[in-house]
C-alpha cells in the first residue's frame, strides 16, 4: 500500500477454499467463478481529510410500526399510548466541497457512523368526540306535521385514523295540532344585497371626449336633462368667477398622481382647475359655497373610460343642503326657474363682492396665510386627493318561494307592500399607495465595523385610502440596517470602560477569629477585598491610559454606561495586606564577668556585667521595633579577659608520698568577658588561678569523696534583703581507723558556702521610642522633585530624616541619667528616610446632566430633577491637594416641551344623499325627496397642539381611523325631525335634586302639529340626581417592606459598589385601596378622598451574625518531651439569624477549637538531687565503725533556666526513667579497706543493638588498701538488650498544624508547621540530640505555606428605579424592582439576602373596557325571510381585572380615552348579515364558540403530538318532505397552544331489571360520545338465553339463571337451572350496611346500595353449604377444618390458664433497690 494520501492504494486478503465442516481443502475443489477477490483499491485517509469530507444527513422517513417489520411480533389488541414503530435515514459519507458521496470509511475514520434508523411512536387513532344532544326544540309548525330537532357539537376532532363524527343532529316528527284552514305554503323571500354600483345615463356615452369639454357633461350624468343644464350653468359661473385667481387653489400632483394611467390624469387635471375655481369660491359666504356644492351633486368623472372616477369632493360639499333634483321633481317649473333666478343672482352678488374685498388686500403676509388656510380645508375635504368617495346604489332580489324551496310567482305571496329593493351605499375602493421614495440617509454617520449597525429607512403614501371595506394599506414604512461607507465617512468615537483605582485592602474579621481584643481593627492584615468605580469614557487614541497623565487635566469624562459595549470591568477583587512581622527574641542569657564598656578603652574604671539575647526573627520595619537586646549592671574591677579554670589535675601527694597532704595543679584557659577562648598572652595582667591544697587519705584515714560542682548562685544579684549564694557538698566514704588515722571533719565541714553575684540589683538598658515621621532634611539639596512626582507612582521624591528618645532605664523604676547605661551601646537617635512624593486627589469632569423624563411618560406635575457626577480616580496621600466635597450636582429639569403626538380629527357629515333618482323612480312614493341614505365626512391628521400632519402619521401613531361614511335618513313630509339629546345639567351635590337633558324639533317640524305632542315626541327628560355613595376599603396583600431611599439612585453613569449597603432598620409598607360606588362598581380612588394606599410602618430586622467567645488561654504542651500539641478554644454565643454571618464549623458542644503543635524540651524539666547523706550502719560495729548501712537523698524536678534549675514543680513534669535513686544501700569500707568513688556512668551501647555487645562503667580508688588487702574491682560490664539499656533511635514528623497566620491576620497565607521527633525504640520521645548525635537525615519539610479564605461579604448593586405598573388597570398591579448580586459571599463571609426583589401595589384603577351586547335576532326587513340583519351595541363596563367578578355597565364617556376596540379587536362590528329560514327550509346552524384546546395525552403525560380545537355547524330542519334537501353538517379544526390533557372513563348507572345506562364522561365531568375505548365498554344489557322462567329464578350480571336470595340452585347436568331450593339460613346481623368477603352469587350494585327487605334488621348473610348440583361446597370443608384446630386451640390454652405455677428462686441481688438514675435531656423544665 502506498505511503500517500488519497485513493490508489490497494488490500489484500487471504482466500482458501473449505468444506462444508470447516476444515480446508484444495483449491480446484471450489468454482472458480465464484472465488472472492483476494485484492481490491482503497482509500488511504490522513489526517488533513477531515477538512474536505463529512457525513450527510437525510431526513428521518415515515414512522412504520414494528409488527409490519418483523413477522412475529404481534400487533396489540388495545392501543394505550401509541404502536411502536421505526423511522428509517440514508446516511453517506460525502466531499463538502460538491456533497459528491465517498466511501463511508473514510468519514469513520474520524467519528463513527450516525445511527440509521430510531424507535418512534405511531399514535392510537383517536375517535370524534362530540357532546350530548340538546333538549329537543319546539315543534316547527304550530299545526300539522313538523319537525322536532336536537343537536349535538363536536368536542375534539377524529385523529390519527380515528372514527368519523356521528350526525350532529337528530330528527322527530310533531304535531300539535290540525290546521284550521289551508297551511300557507308561499313566503316573501328577500335576497342579500348586490355589489354598490354607479348609474350610468345617456349622457355617459359622451365620456370620450377630450376631459376639459367633458367635465361638466360627465359630472351631470346622473341628473334630468333639464336639472343639468340648469346645474351646468351655475358650475360655470361659478367657475367664472372663480378663474380670477386660479394658482391659489391648485396642489401639486402628489407621486401617486404621476404613477396614475393617462386618461385619469388628463381628467384630473380638468377637475384641479375647477377645484381651483370651488376653492376660490368657497371663500365667498356660506350660502355661496352651498350653491356651489349644490351645483355639482351626483357628480361623476370617469376613469379609463368606464370606471366611475373621484366625484368625492363635490359630495362631501353637497351635503349641507338636500338632494335639490330629487327634490324639485314634483313642482311646477315656473317656481323653479324664479327659485334658481334668484339664488344665481345672490350668488353673482356674493362673488363680486368678495373679489372687491379680496382685491384689497395687498399685504403679502396677509395673502399667504390666505393661501395656506385654502390649501389646508381643500386637503381635509372627502375631494381631496386619496379620498375617494363615491356614493352609490345596490339592490336585491325579492322571491316568493314555496316552502318545497321553488321560487314561484310573486303574486302567489299576498303582502301589502313588497320590501324595498335598493339603498345607497359607498363604493368600494381599495387601498392604493405610491411607489417607494428613496432610501434615507443611514442614521449612523460614521465608520464603525464592530460596533451596532445603524438603520435606514423608505417610505410610500397613501393615494387611495380604503373605503367601504376595501382591502387595507400595506406598510408604509421599510426599515433596514447600514453601515455608512467612503472615504469621507469619519470613524465613530469609540467607548470604553475605565477604572478608578483600586481602593485600600478592607480585611473582614473572619468570625473564628473575632476577638474583643481585636476591637479596633486598623491593625488587621491578610487576606481581604478591595473595590473600584468602573464607568464609561469616549476613549480618544492620543490619551495615555496611566494616572500620571491624567494629572494634565486631561482626564476623561464619565458618559452614560450604556455607550460602552462589553462585559464592564470587575469592581471587587480579592487583595493582601501583608502582615507585619513581630520582633522575636530569645531568652536571655547568663550574666557575664565584670567588663569594660569597651576593652579597647580602659581609662574609665567604670564596668558592668552585662547579658545578652539575640534576635530570631527580623520585624518587618527593621529592628527598630525590637525590645532592648542588652541589659548591664555597674560594677567593680572590671576586666576584659580572664582566667577560666578547666579542669584541676589529679592530687599530687608532697614529697613524693604514696598518701598525704599534696596540691592539685589547675589546667586554666584565657576567656574574654563573652567566655569565649582567647590568646593566651591577653590574660597577662589577670592573676593566674593557684593550685589547690589536696589531700591523698591514706589506708588509716578517714575517706572523702571529691566536692560536687559549685550549684547555680540562689539569686541573679544582690541587695538588702537577698544575697548571691553558692554551695557544694561531699561526703564520707569511710571512716578512719582508731589509732594514728586523720580523723573524719564533722557535718559542718561536709559543706562549703560562697557569696556570688554580689553586685547589686539595679539593672539599666537603653530603650528607644519609635522612630518619629520622615521630615525634610533642610541639609540635604531636594534632587529629583520634580522628576519623581511626575511619573506619579509612589517613588521617593526626597530624602529626610527621622528621629527617636532614647533614654536609660533602670529596671522596674524608669528613667535615669544616661551615664547609668553603657554609652558604647547606646541606639542611633537619627537616620535618613526617604520621603513618598506628595499625592494630589484627582477627579473627572462633570459627566453631562442626565436626560430630563419627558412628561408624556410620566405624567403628572411633580418637577423632575437632572444629576451630574464627577468621579474621584486617585485619592490624595502624603499631604497632597484633598478631594472637593461637591461631587455631585442636581437641577431642575426645564419645562419640558409638549409631547409629539398625532391625533384624527373630523370634520362634519355632509348631506345625507339618497339612492341617484334614476334609480328610484320608479318605486313608490319616490316624488318625495326622504328616506334612508349614505353621508360622508372628511377626517385630517393633526399634531397634539393642533399643528397640521400628514395622514401617514395617524396611520402610523394614532388610533384607527374614524369611519368616513354613515347611514343617515332624511326625514319625509310627515316625518318628526328632532335633534339629539344633549347632556344632562350637572348636579349640585349627589343625592340632591334633579337633572334634566334636552332636545329640539328641527327644520320644518317646528311647524308641524303632530310634531308638537310631547307625550309622542318628548323634548325633556328629568331624573333625580345619581345619589352616589363611595367606600373604600383595602385590597391585596401587604407589599414587601420597603426602607426609604437614603437619597436618589445612582444614574447610569458609573457602576458604583457598595460594601455594605443597609438592609435594615425601619421601612414602610403598602396596601393598595380600592374604591367601591354603591352598585359595589370600582370607581377612581379619589371618589373615597383616598389616596390609593395604605402605609404602615414596618421593620426589616438587622442581620445578626454569629458570635463566639474569646479564644481561652492554650492548654499546656501534651508531651513534656519532644512534639505535642496544644489547643485552645472558643464557643458559641449567640447563633446567627437575619442572615446574619454563618458560624463556622462547631463540634457537637458547640465550640471551635485551633491547634498548634508545640515542642516540649526534653530538658526543660531536671531531676535535682542533693548530696548523699551520712551513711547509717545497720550492722554496728562500733570499733571499726563500718559494715552494712544506708544513704539517703533527697531528688526534686526542678524547672531548667539558662541559670540552671530554678523552682521545684511537681514530679509528674520530669522523666520517671531518669529519677535518681533517694537511698542505697552498701558496705562502708573499714578502715584500711580501699575506698573506690562512685560509679561513673555506663558507657553508650555499640548499635544496632545485639546480645553480643555489652556496655561498662568503672571506679577509681580514692583510698589504697592497707597492707594484705585488695581493692575490689574498678570496672562493671553487663550485656547490652534491646529496649532494656539498648536504644535505637529515628525521627518522627507529626501531623501538619492548622494553618497559622500573623497574630493579627484574619485571611490570607499562613504557615502551617510540623514537628520533628526523636522516638525511641520503645515509641518513647527522647530530646532530638540522640538523633543528632547518631546524625540521621532529616528529609522533611517543616513548614510549609498555606492559605485561609478570606471572609467576603455578599455585595449587593442599587435597587433598580421602580418599573411601570404591572398591570395598566386592575387590582393586581404591581411595581417591581431588582437589584443583582455583584459580589458573592466567600468563606465566613455575610451571605447574600434572599430578597433580590421587591414590589409595592400600583395605584388601583378602574378596568374600562368596550363589551358588546348580544346579537339581536336575525330579522329580514319587509319579508318572511331570506337576507337579513342582526344588530348588537357596544357598552362601556367596568371591573377590577381581577376575572373573579362580573363587568357592571357604566356610562360611555368613561370609556371616552379607550381606543374603540373589543377584546383587542379594533375593528368594531355592530350589525351583520345573517339568513332568516324560510319555513320549511333545511339548514346549518351558526359556527359553534372554537372548543378548549386539547393535547393527545396519555394519563396526562403529553405524547408531544401538538393540540387541537375544533368547531362544528350541525343540520336544521324544518320540514319532513324537505330533509333529502338538507345539506352536509360542517366540521372545522386548527392548531392551538397551552391545551389541556382530558381523560375518557366509562360510567354505570344502577341495574334497571336486566339493563342499566353506560355512557363515557370526559374528565372535567362532561358527558360525551366517543372518547371511551370500546373494548371496555361496560355491558348495558344483562338478559339471559334462554329467559329464565323457573319460580324463584332471575338473571344475573353474568347472563345465567340464577336464584333469588335465600334459595339455592340446583341444576341439569347440561349446566341450565332446574329449579330454586329453600336452602337452611344462617343470619348474621351486622352493623349497618357493612360488605362482606363472603357474596352470594347474586352481586350488588356496587354504587346503589339495596334497600332492606322489609322486616329485616339490617342486612343478613345466607351462606349456602349446597352448591348447584346439590353437592358440599368446598369452603363448608374449610369451614369444618378451621373450627376444628380452633377447638384444640382452646383446650390447650386452658390447659395451660389452671396449670398450677412452680415457684420462681429469688435472687438476692433483685430484693435491692436499684437507684434512681435521673437522665437531663436538656429541657429548661427539669
Amino acid at each position: 500500500m502506498g505511503s500517500e494520501c488519497g485513493p490508489g492504494g490497494s488490500q489484500s486478503r487471504a482466500v482458501w477454499c473449505a468444506h462444508s465442516e470447516g476444515w480446508t481443502t484444495l483449491h480446484t475443489n471450489c468454482d472458480q467463478t465464484e472465488r472472492p477477490d483476494n485484492q481490491q483499491s482503497c482509500f488511504r485517509v490522513c489526517d488533513w481529510h477531515k477538512d474536505l469530507y463529512d457525513w450527510q444527513l437525510g431526513a428521518w422517513n415515515q414512522c412504520v410500526p414494528v409488527s409490519m417489520r418483523s413477522a412475529g411480533v404481534q400487533r396489540p389488541a388495545v392501543c394505550t399510548r401509541g404502536e411502536e414503530g421505526i423511522q428509517t435515514r440514508e446516511v453517506g459519507c460525502v466531499q463538502k466541497a460538491n456533497a459528491e458521496p465517498a466511501e463511508d470509511a473514510i468519514c469513520e475514520y474520524f467519528e463513527p457512523k450516525p445511527r440509521l434508523e430510531q424507535a418512534c411512536l405511531i399514535p392510537c387513532p383517536r375517535d370524534c368526540v362530540v357532546s350530548e344532544f340538546s333538549p329537543w326544540t319546539a315543534c316547527s309548525k304550530t299545526c300539522g306535521m313538523g319537525l322536532q330537532n336536537r343537536i349535538r357539537f363536536v368536542l375534539a376532532p377524529p385523529l390519527f385514523g380515528g372514527s368519523a363524527c356521528p350526525n350532529l343532529t337528530e330528527f322527530q316528527t310533531c304535531q300539535l295540532g290540525l290546521c284550521d284552514g289551508e297551511e300557507s305554503l308561499y313566503s316573501l323571500r328577500v335576497g342579500p344585497w348586490g355589489p354598490c354600483s354607479v348609474p350610468m345615463s345617456r349622457q355617459a356615452r359622451h365620456v370620450d371626449k377630450p376631459p376639459r369639454e367633458s367635465d361638466k357633461p360627465s359630472r351631470e350624468s346622473d341628473k334630468p336633462p333639464k336639472e343639468s343644464d340648469k346645474q351646468s350653468r351655475e358650475g360655470e359661473k361659478t367657475s367664472k368667477g372663480g378663474d380670477k385667481q386660479p394658482s391659489e387653489g391648485l396642489k401639486q400632483p402628489s407621486e401617486g398622481d404621476k404613477q396614475s394611467k393617462g386618461g385619469d390624469r388628463q381628467a384630473r387635471e380638468g377637475d384641479k382647475q375647477s377645484k381651483g375655481g370651488d376653492k376660490q369660491a368657497r371663500e365667498g359666504d356660506k350660502q355661496h359655497k352651498e350653491g356651489g356644492k349644490r351645483s355639482k351633486e351626483g357628480d361623476k368623472l370617469t376613469r379609463d373610460g368606464d370606471k366611475p372616477s373621484r366625484p368625492n369632493r363635490k359630495l362631501g360639499r353637497a351635503h349641507r343642503k338636500p338632494d335639490r333634483p330629487s327634490r324639485q321633481a314634483d313642482r311646477p317649473k315656473r317656481q323653479k326657474k324664479a327659485k334658481n333666478k334668484e339664488k344665481r343672482e345672490k350668488m353673482r352678488e356674493k362673488v363680486r363682492e368678495r373679489l372687491r374685498e379680496r382685491g384689497k388686500v395687498k399685504d403679502p403676509e396677509t395673502r399667504e396665510l390666505i393661501k395656506k388656510k385654502r390649501n389646508r380645508n381643500r386637503q381635509n375635504r372627502p375631494g381631496g386627493k386619496s379620498w375617494d368617495l363615491q356614493v352609490g346604489y345596490q339592490t336585491r332580489e325579492v322571491n316568493c318561494v314555496h316552502k318545497n324551496g321553488n321560487v314561484e310567482a310573486l303574486s302567489l305571496c299576498s303582502q301589502e307592500s313588497l320590501p324595498v329593493t335598493f339603498q345607497a351605499c359607498v363604493m368600494t375602493k381599495d387601498c392604493d399607495v405610491t411607489e417607494w421614495s428613496e432610501w434615507s440617509a443611514c442614521s449612523k454617520e460614521c465608520y464603525d465595523p464592530n460596533g451596532p449597525k445603524g438603520q435606514r429607512a423608505r417610505t410610500r403614501k397613501v393615494s387611495q385610502f380604503p373605503i367601504g371595506g376595501g382591502e387595507g394599506c400595506p406598510g408604509l414604512e421599510e426599515k433596514e440596517p447600514c453601515s455608512p461607507a467612503g472615504d469621507g465617512v469619519p470613524p465613530c468615537i469609540v467607548y470604553n470602560w475605565k477604572t478608578t483605582e483600586w481602593t485600600e485592602c478592607r480585611v473582614d474579621v473572619l468570625l473564628s477569629q473575632q476577638d474583643r481584643r481585636r476591637g479596633n481593627q486598623t491593625g488587621l492584615c491578610g487576606g481581604g477585598v478591595q473595590t473600584r468605580d468602573v464607568y464609561c469614557v469616549q476613549s480618544s487614541t492620543d490619551t495615555p491610559s496611566n494616572l500620571g497623565s491624567l494629572r494634565s487635566k486631561e482626564a476623561l469624562r464619565p458618559m452614560d454606561s450604556d455607550l460602552c459595549l462589553g462585559i464592564p470591568l470587575n469592581t471587587t477583587q480579592l487583595c493582601h495586606i501583608s502582615c507585619p512581622v513581630e520582633c522575636e527574641v530569645s531568652s536571655w542569657g547568663a550574666w557575664g564577668p565584670c567588663t569594660y564598656e569597651n576593652c579597647q578603652d580602659q581609662a574609665a574604671k567604670k564596668g558592668f556585667k552585662m547579658r545578652k539575647r539575640k534576635i530570631i526573627n527580623e520585624p518587618t520595619g527593621g529592628t527598630g521595633n525590637c525590645p532592648h537586646l542588652v541589659e548591664a549592671i555597674p560594677c567593680e574591677d572590671p576586666s576584659c579577659y580572664d582566667w577560666l579554670v578547666v579542669k584541676l589535675e589529679e592530687c599530687i601527694p608532697d614529697n613524693e608520698k604514696e598518701c598525704g597532704p599534696g596540691t592539685q595543679n589547675p589546667q586554666v584557659q584565657c576567656v574574654n568577658s563573652d567566655g569565649q577562648y582567647v590568646e593566651r598572652q591577653l590574660c597577662r595582667d589577670a592573676i593566674l588561678p593557684m593550685p589547690a591544697i589536696c589531700e591523698v587519705p591514706c589506708p588509716k584515714d578517714c575517706a572523702l569523696s571529691p566536692w560536687t560542682p559549685w550549684s547555680l548562685c540562689s539569686h541573679t544579684c544582690s541587695g538588702k534583703n537577698t544575697e548571691g549564694k553558692q554551695t557544694r557538698a561531699r561526703s564520707i566514704l569511710a571512716y578512719n581507723a582508731g589509732e594514728g588515722g586523720i580523723q573524719c571533719p564533722n557535718i559542718s565541714a561536709l559543706q562549703e558556702v560562697r557569696n556570688c553575684n554580689d553586685h547589686p540589683c539595679t539593672v539599666y538598658h537603653w530603650q528607644t521610642g519609635s522612630w518619629g515621621q520622615c521630615i525634610e532634611d533642610s541639609s540635604i539639596p531636594a534632587t529629583n522633585t520634580s522628576a519623581g512626582r511626575a511619573r506619579g507612582d509612589d517613588a521617593s521624591c526626597s530624602v529626610g530624616m527621622q528621629t527617636r528618645k532614647v533614654i536609660c532605664v533602670r529596671v522596674n523604676v524608669g528613667q535615669v541619667p544616661p551615664k547609668k547605661c553603657p554609652e558604647s551601646l547606646r541606639p542611633d537617635t537619627v537616620r535618613p528616610c526617604l520621603l513618598p512624593c506628595k499625592r494630589d486627589c484627582i477627579v473627572t469632569p462633570y459627566s453631562d446632566w442626565s436626560p430630563c423624563p419627558s412628561t408624556c411618560q410620566a405624567g403628572g406635575n411633580t418637577k423632575k430633577k437632572q444629576y451630574r457626577k464627577r468621579i474621584v480616580i486617585q485619592t490624595p496621600a502624603n499631604g497632597g491637594q484633598d478631594c472637593p466635597e461637591v461631587l455631585s450636582q442636581e437641577r431642575e429639569c426645564e419645562a419640558p416641551s409638549v409631547c409629539q403626538g398625532y391625533r384624527w380629527k373630523t370634520h362634519k357629515w355632509r348631506r345625507c344623499q339618497l339612492v341617484p333618482w334614476s334609480v328610484r323612480q320608479d318605486s313608490p312614493g319616490a316624488q318625495e325627496i326622504c328616506g334612508p341614505g349614505m353621508q360622508v365626512r372628511a377626517v385630517s391628521c393633526r399634531k397634539q397642539d393642533g399643528g397640521q400632519a400628514d395622514v401617514e402619521e395617524c396611520l402610523k401613531f394614532a388610533s384607527s381611523m374614524p369611519p368616513l361614511t354613515q347611514p343617515c335618513q332624511l326625514p319625509c313630509q310627515e316625518d318628526c325631525q328632532l335633534s339629539s339629546w344633549s347632556k344632562f345639567s350637572p348636579c349640585t351635590a349627589d343625592c340632591v335634586g334633579v337633572r334634566t337633558r334636552k332636545r329640539m324639533l328641527v327644520g320644518k317640524s317646528k311647524k308641524r302639529d303632530q310634531c308638537k305632542n310631547h307625550q309622542m315626541y318628548p323634548v325633556s327628560e328629568t331624573q333625580y340626581c345619581p345619589c352616589n355613595k363611595y367606600n373604600a376599603q383595602p385590597v391585596g396583600n401587604w407589599s414587601d417592606c420597603v426602607l426609604p431611599e437614603g437619597g436618589r439612585m445612582e444614574g447610569q453613569l458609573g457602576m458604583k459598589v457598595q460594601g455594605d449597603i443597609k438592609e435594615c432598620g425601619q421601612g414602610y409598607r403598602y396596601q393598595a385601596m380600592v374604591c367601591y360606588d354603591q352598585d359595589n362598581r370600582i370607581v377612581e380612588t379619589s371618589r373615597c378622598n383616598s389616596h390609593g394606599y395604605i402605609e404602615e410602618a414596618c421593620i426589616i430586622p438587622c442581620p445578626s451574625d454569629c458570635k463566639l467567645s474569646e479564644w481561652s488561654n492554650w492548654s499546656r504542651c501534651s508531651k513534656s518531651c519532644g512534639s505535642g500539641v496544644k489547643v485552645r478554644s472558643k464557643w458559641l454565643r449567640e447563633k446567627p439569624y437575619n442572615g446574619g454571618r454563618p458560624c463556622p464549623k462547631l463540634d457537637h458542644v458547640n465550640q471551635v477549637y485551633e491547634v498548634v503543635p508545640c515542642l516540649s524540651d526534653c530538658g526543660q524539666y531536671v531531676w535535682v538531687a542533693e548530696p548523699w547523706s551520712v551513711w547509717k550502719v545497720s550492722n554496728v560495729d562500733l570499733k571499726d565503725n563500718c559494715g552494712e548501712g544506708v544513704q539517703t537523698r533527697k531528688v526534686r524536678c526542678m524547672l531548667n533556666t539558662i541559670d540552671g534549675p530554678s523552682e521545684q514543680v511537681e514530679d509528674y513534669l520530669c522523666d520517671p526513667e531518669e529519677m535518681p535513686l533517694g537511698a542505697r544501700n552498701s558496705r562502708l569500707p573499714c578502715p584500711e579497706d580501699c575506698v573506690l568513688s562512685d560509679w561513673g556512668s555506663w558507657s553508650p551501647c555499640r548499635l544496632p543493638c545485639s546480645g553480643n555487645s555489652t556496655r561498662e562503667r568503672t571506679a577509681y580508688p580514692l583510698r589504697q588498701p592497707g597492707d594484705g588487702k585488695v581493692c575490689p574491682p574498678t570496672k562493671e560490664t553487663e550485656s547490652c538488650k534491646q529496649n532494656s539499656n539498648c536504644f535505637h533511635y529515628s525521627y518522627n514528623i507529626t501531623d501538619w498544624s492548622t494553618c497559622q497566620l500573623s497574630d493579627r491576620a484574619v485571611c490570607g497565607y499562613g504557615i502551617k508547621t510540623r514537628m520533628l521527633d526523636c522516638v525511641r525504640s520503645d515509641s518513647k520521645s527522647v530530646d532530638l540530640k540522640f538523633c543528632k548525635e547518631l546524625g540521621l537525615e532529616k528529609k522533611w519539610q517543616m513548614n510549609a505555606s498555606c492559605v485561609v479564605e478570606c471572609p467576603v461579604n455578599c455585595q449587593l448593586s442599587d435597587w433598580s428605579p421602580w418599573s411601570e405598573c404591572t398591570h395598566t388597570c386592575g387590582l393586581a398591579g404591581k411595581l417591581l424592582r431588582r437589584r443583582t448580586v455583584i459580589q458573592a459571599p466567600q468563606g465566613d463571609g455575610r451571605p447574600c439576602p434572599s430578597q433580590m426583589e421587591q414590589w409595592k401595589p400600583c395605584l388601583v384603577k378602574p378596568c374600562y373596557s368596550w363589551r358588546y351586547s348580544a346579537w339581536s335576532e336575525c330579522k329580514s326587513e319587509g319579508a318572511r325571510c331570506g337576507e337579513g340583519l342582526r344588530f348588537r351595541n357596544v357598552s362601556c363596563f367596568v371591573s377590577d381585572g381581577s376575572g373573579q367578578h362580573d363587568s357592571s355597565l357604566v356610562d360611555d364617556e368613561l370609556c371616552g380615552d379607550l381606543e374603540p376596540s373589543v377584546d383587542g379587536d379594533t375593528h368594531i362590528v355592530l350589525q351583520e348579515t345573517c339568513t332568516v329560514p324560510c319555513p320549511g327550509e333545511c339548514y346549518l346552524t351558526d359556527w359553534t364558540v372554537w372548543s378548549p384546546c386539547q393535547l393527545s395525552c396519555v394519563s396526562g403525560d403529553d405524547l408531544g403530538f401538538g393540540s387541537v380545537q375544533v368547531r362544528s355547524r350541525a343540520v336544521v330542519a324544518q320540514d319532513p318532505e324537505n330533509l333529502l334537501q338538507c345539506p352536509e353538517q360542517e366540521l372545522e379544526a386548527r392548531p392551538c397552544t397551552e391545551g389541556q390533557c382530558f381523560e375518557y372513563k366509562w360510567r354505570t348507572g344502577p341495574w334497571r331489571g336486566s339493563s342499566r345506562q353506560v355512557w363515557c364522561q370526559r374528565s372535567d365531568g362532561l358527558n360525551i360520545t366517543g372518547g371511551c375505548p370500546a373494548l371496555t365498554k361496560p355491558m348495558a344489557d344483562r338478559s339471559c338465553d334462554p329467559p329464565c322462567t323457573k319460580p324463584r329464578s332471575l338473571c344475573t350480571e353474568a347472563g345465567v339463571c340464577g336464584c333469588e336470595e335465600g334459595y339455592t340452585e340446583v341444576m341439569t347436568s347440561d349446566g341450565l337451572l332446574d329449579q330454586c331450593t329453600v336452602i337452611p339460613v344462617l343470619e348474621i346481623p351486622t352493623a349497618g350496611d357493612n360488605k362482606a368477603d363472603v357474596k352470594t352469587i347474586r352481586a350488588f350494585s356496587p354504587t346503589q346500595p339495596e334497600a332492606s327487605t322489609p322486616g329485616r334488621a339490617g342486612r343478613t348473610w345466607f351462606l349456602q353449604p349446597f352448591g348447584p348440583d346439590g353437592k358440599l361446597k368446598t369452603w363448608v370443608y374449610g369451614v369444618a377444618a378451621g373450627a376444628f384446630v380452633l377447638l384444640v386451640f382452646i383446650i390447650s390454652m386452658t390447659y395451660l390458664a389452671c396449670k398450677k405455677p412452680k415457684r420462681p428462686q429469688r435472687r438476692q441481688m433483685n430484693n435491692r433497690l436499684k437507684p434512681l438514675t435521673l437522665a437531663y435531656d436538656g429541657d429548661a423544665d427539669m
